[in-house]
């Protein structure tokens, strides 16, 4: 039986990636086809492994580590030796993307830098995702998720100033870049498709989150005035008998007049007819709705805003959201068989092919698993290139 055709079959990726954003990054790319061969340092590897502060065999191949490195082989090199170098830069000789997400200059001092890998390879495509960009004043700082939340505006803003800050409990960050990166990849190789060369490739958790606040940044820029989505007069989470719902009272002619509709309340949109009116009374309007809403299930009031086609949903915990059928139908479940952790079910692709379906063709591999197949190919081929 042929393989199948994937949209990135063929195409070779060296992978320095460890813990989150180069790694989901990776791993799209190994879900599209591409033959990733991850870079581990013997006796450690992807930070992520270490998650446990632990050596033992499940405890590096821990649930963490699994969910972001399906359809990889695992090869253990030490960088710093001759051999080691050497191996990677054959390695290089015959890939076509080499990807990092390390501190900015850290593939330069490796030897590893665009510069010299281009020489070997004019096709290479050498992409590198930083915390805050490869030059300028914060270059030179350790990138993190939560710092990067920090420094852009995105940990400032709360629902309400009585609010107290706080981080972000998902790794937002390191999820968009690692997504921004994927796309300059693609990019660069449709390019190279169109020029013959490859090219440098580089997103930052930073520009990620800037990014991210293009309406909130255009609004600052023209009118010194902060949006904040979060803190819109109609919209807010309310406890119930059982739970709690959010409701985004917006895009509607009158969400107001619908808002009180559904909670079989007085008409307050005579009341407060504008949204000024509304953004300088919100602390009495969500108190009423808080105080109505205290009084009955999420299903209920669910039901009642629904008939007023009001956009509303219950708050839920991440199981439940795992277990609930829309999951399961969208392909968002991957189960597989660990051959150290056992069975164990974990995300798959957001982005669904219909000629190119998800499929675990390497499940996440153990330390240096595939060091040996991977040097004997890489001396077969290059063998071959010399013959030929």
């Amino acid at each position: 039986m042929s393989e199948t055709i994937m949209p990135l079959s063929g195409v070779r990726v060296i992978d320095f990636t460890q813990v989150m954003l180069g790694p989901c990054c990776t791993q799209m790319l190994g879900d599209f086809g591409a033959d990733v061969m991850k870079i581990e340092r013997p006796g450690a590897g992807d930070l992520s492994r270490s998650f446990y502060g632990e050596r033992s065999e499940e405890a590096m191949n821990n649930a963490v580590f699994v969910s972001l490195n399906r359809n990889k082989r695992s090869v253990t090199l030490d960088t710093k030796s001759d051999e080691g170098r050497q191996a990677v830069l054959d390695l290089v000789r015959t890939a076509d993307v080499v990807v990092d997400n390390f501190r900015a200059g850290v593939m330069d001092r490796l030897g590893l830098g665009y510069d010299t890998l281009s020489k070997l390879n004019p096709r290479i495509i050498s992409a590198s995702g930083t915390g805050f960009g490869p030059t300028g004043p914060y270059a030179h700082k350790g990138g993190q998720d939560v710092l990067a939340q920090a420094m852009t505006g995105v940990m400032e803003k709360t629902q309400d100033p009585s609010i107290p800050k706080s981080i972000y409990p998902t790794t937002l960050c390191d999820y968009s870049a690692g997504m921004h990166l994927v796309q300059g990849i693609m990019a660069a190789l449709l390019m190279r498709e169109k020029t013959g060369r490859g090219q440098k490739v580089a997103v930052s958790l930073y520009d990620s989150m800037i990014a991210m606040q293009m309406q909130e940044a255009a609004q600052w820029s023209k009118h010194r005035e902060v949006l904040n989505w979060a803190a819109m007069p109609l919209t807010g989470v309310f406890d119930t008998t059982d739970g709690a719902i959010v409701i985004v009272g917006a895009f509607k002619a009158n969400p107001l007049q619908d808002i009180c509709t559904a909670l079989e309340i007085d008409d307050l949109s005579p009341t407060y007819p504008t949204l000024a009116e509304q953004r300088a009374n919100k602390p009495v309007l969500q108190k009423t709705f808080r105080d109505v809403i205290a009084g009955n299930t999420s299903a209920y009031w669910l039901q009642r805003l629904e008939a007023v086609d009001l956009l509303c949903a219950p708050v839920r915990a991440l199981g439940e959201a795992l277990d609930d059928p829309q999951t399961d139908v969208n392909g968002m479940l991957c189960p597989i068989d660990h051959p150290v952790l056992g069975k164990i079910t974990v995300v798959g692709s957001p982005v669904h092919l219909s000629e190119a379906p998800l499929t675990v063709r390497h499940l996440p591999p153990r330390l240096g698993e595939h060091t040996e197949d991977v040097l004997q190919e890489l001396a077969q081929m290059l063998k071959t290139e010399a013959a030929e």
